[in-house]
């Protein structure tokens, strides 16, 4: 979402690095490139303003100018500044005792909002709750059958009424269902429309008042900028919200929504949609989506991914078997498919320190974690255990048997084997070690060529350059 953002930010900060000491006439000029960056962000002008105008008086009065480095104190103080114009938010939903926790959903057509229901119920059903979706919106054609197809893919059941008119109704029927079956969370998803109007008010206001909801969270379609930001301030004065979720954060929208919502509502951003999969939501950290737009990361995320994925027990017995050399292709093909499901690796790439740019300049294939896993798959268990017999043979078998050339499962068997051997090395280290080691894999070029060979805007241009040194030598010769 903040990629174009995030470069202009960097383009800022790299013109204060190369002045060495700065004067009150170059922050002042930063900010106005700032404010630029801002505004083209789809930014609400007088929070970009304001934003600006207070990075400047905190950067003059931390005596900026005087110190050795001022670009990093810039960026501190531009960092903490968007922490603040995002947050404080506390993620976390109160659960009420004795339940249910009514919930209440609320938005307009198309902002994703029954898809995120069942996002929603998935990551409180892993929160060892017994949570219940009420299908309320009657109003657009097979808004049921798409909630309780989306219920069934998380395992949680779905209370509807077909043929019924009346929402309010629905939704206290559906309390009385939930208190029977004995489910703690309830999760109303109401009608929505394609733009606001008096009836969709007046709808909602009333299932709010009859169901008392404990929290109640409006959804957001985060490319639609700043009407997102307006649809949510009309909704406020009808409904007081308790937070907002944006949904479509993957995508290659400008971020305007989610820098201006709190400044303009009030209200906080509780969670947002990562992707299409019923997993991909996340909760609304305004340090770390400060830290990714100033290219810092986003390493905490990026573990809670992993920690969902890896469980510790496996990874014990999994380290184990790297300490003894004996980690074998399956392990690893194990691992590679627990990496699929944590998202794009481009998105991976970017939460990792000082990657940021690296990933920018990148043309990253998902597919190749697809091509590495057909070609382990083709292998037989003798070669997944023992991969120094796949012979020149071996490999044109395993080639045509995941429609790839003999040359690339060559590479990866090559790969693997470095990885394996590295891993091994890294076992008997202490914290310390582990992170000098890695640094001198990661000079020799993409970790000692241990990670899949992603495209590189540079890359084709090297090659390139490559073949044409070649031709120059044999002219030489």
């Amino acid at each position: 979402m903040f990629d174009s953002l995030s470069e202009k930010f960097s383009n800022v900060f790299s013109g204060l690095r190369g002045r060495g000491k700065i004067t009150e006439d170059n922050i002042r000029d930063a900010m106005r490139e700032v404010r630029t960056a801002l505004l083209e962000a789809d930014v609400n002008v007088e929070v970009a303003t304001e934003f600006c105008n207070t990075v400047r008086e905190k950067a003059i009065g931390a005596d900026v100018i005087n110190t050795l480095k001022p670009d990093q104190v810039i960026i501190k103080i531009v960092h903490d500044e968007l922490v603040q114009l995002m947050g404080p938010v506390d993620p976390r939903i109160p659960y009420v005792s004795p339940g249910p926790t009514v919930i209440l959903m609320a938005g307009l057509q198309g902002s994703g909002k029954t898809t995120t229901c069942g996002k929603l119920a998935r990551m409180i059903l892993n929160q060892a709750k017994r949570p219940l979706l009420v299908a309320a919106d009657l109003k657009r054609p097979a808004a049921i059958d798409q909630l309780e197809v989306v219920g069934g893919q998380v395992g949680v059941p779905v209370y509807t009424e077909r043929g019924h008119e009346n929402a309010v109704k629905v939704c206290r029927n559906g309390l009385k269902h939930a208190k029977k079956t004995d489910r703690d969370v309830v999760i109303l998803d109401t009608a929505g429309r394609l733009a606001i109007d008096d009836e969709l008010m007046a709808e909602v206001a009333k299932i709010s008042d009859v169901t008392s909801p404990h929290q109640v969270f409006l959804v957001l379609d985060a490319m639609t900028g700043q009407d997102a930001v307006a649809t949510a301030k009309a909704f406020n004065e009808r409904l007081e919200l308790d937070g907002l979720i944006l949904t479509k954060f993957d995508s290659d929208t400008r971020g305007g929504a989610a820098l201006s919502a709190k400044k303009i509502t009030g209200k906080p951003i509780k969670f947002m949609g990562v992707g299409e999969k019923l997993e991909q939501i996340e909760p609304f950290h305004p340090d770390r989506i400060a830290g990714r737009i100033l290219g810092m990361g986003d390493v905490l995320s990026l573990v809670e991914q992993a920690q969902e994925q890896f469980d510790a027990d496996e990874a014990a017995k999994v380290e184990k078997k790297m300490a003894s050399g004996k980690f074998d292709l399956d392990d690893f093909l194990g691992h590679l498919r627990k990496m699929k499901k944590m998202g794009s690796m481009k998105d991976l790439i970017k939460k990792i320190p000082g990657m940021g740019d690296m990933a920018a300049g990148m043309d990253v294939d998902d597919s190749e974690l697809g091509r590495m896993e057909a070609m382990v798959l083709s292998m037989s268990k003798k070669e997944r255990q023992n991969p120094s017999i796949i012979d020149a043979s071996r490999r044109r078998r395993i080639a045509r048997g995941s429609g790839t050339d003999p040359k690339d499962v060559g590479g990866l068997v090559k790969s693997f084997d470095q990885m394996r051997d590295a891993m091994k090395m890294m076992s008997g280290m202490n914290f310390m070690q582990r992170m000098k080691f890695g640094t001198q894999l990661s000079k020799m070029g993409a970790a000692g060529g241990m990670m899949p060979k992603f495209k590189t805007k540079t890359s084709a241009t090297k090659r390139t350059l490559s073949k044409k040194d070649k031709r120059k030598k044999r002219k030489r010769r």
